[in-house]
């Protein structure tokens, strides 16, 4: 299996790796299913590529899992290993619930609109925008769009945050977040 060096570029091979992994295939078979070079195959499988994946490659894979490209690049592994398997996560029945629940026309329409970026939401952030859609409320003024994109922009920064966090950097985003922190005038806990 590859390591998992968690780093931007990694995230999508360590991935693809723990799905091989999962399937019970050897790398023999990944080629074979997937339709790829072995010499690929191998990269992928033991963390050897330091290049990003080409679209095509990529595309394979997804195919050879049974998921679209967009599933691959957005779910999160333990979405990814339960699509697999043909049983819903925890995290698929939060977003049915999200279904359920949405009222606004508006939000709806959304929602119809943007699979790939519903299937990419977390359950706190569905929480967070059934909250919104009050009569009259925020996401009636300002948009659905507005409040996912915040939601997004905040998801991407936190992942940024916690590959910071596992470099040599740690001290100076402690400090950073520290400084910002005063700012906002929370009380430290």
């Amino acid at each position: 299996m590859a390591q998992d060096t968690t780093g931007p570029r990694n995230d999508l091979i360590f991935k693809i790796a723990r799905l091989v992994e999962e399937k019970g295939w050897n790398g023999e078979d990944f080629a074979r299913i997937s339709q790829l070079n072995r010499h690929t195959v191998r990269q992928i499988l033991h963390g050897g590529s330091h290049r990003r994946l080409r679209n095509a490659t990529i595309g394979q894979c997804a195919e050879a899992f049974g998921l679209t490209v967009s599933e691959l690049r957005t779910l999160p592994l333990e979405r990814l290993l339960a699509r697999i398997h043909g049983q819903p996560s925890a995290d698929e029945k939060i977003l049915r619930r999200l279904g359920e629940q949405a009222s606004l026309p508006e939000f709806l329409h959304w929602i119809q609109r943007n699979p790939d970026r519903v299937a990419a939401l977390q359950p706190e952030e569905v929480a967070e925008l059934l909250e919104l859609q009050t009569p009259g409320g925020p996401m009636e003024r300002l948009g659905v769009e507005h409040f996912v994109e915040q939601l997004e922009r905040r998801r991407e920064l936190l992942r940024r945050v916690r590959i910071i966090a596992g470099t040599e950097y740690l001290s100076l985003l402690e400090q950073l977040v520290g400084l910002l922190f005063e700012k906002t005038g929370q009380p430290r806990t």
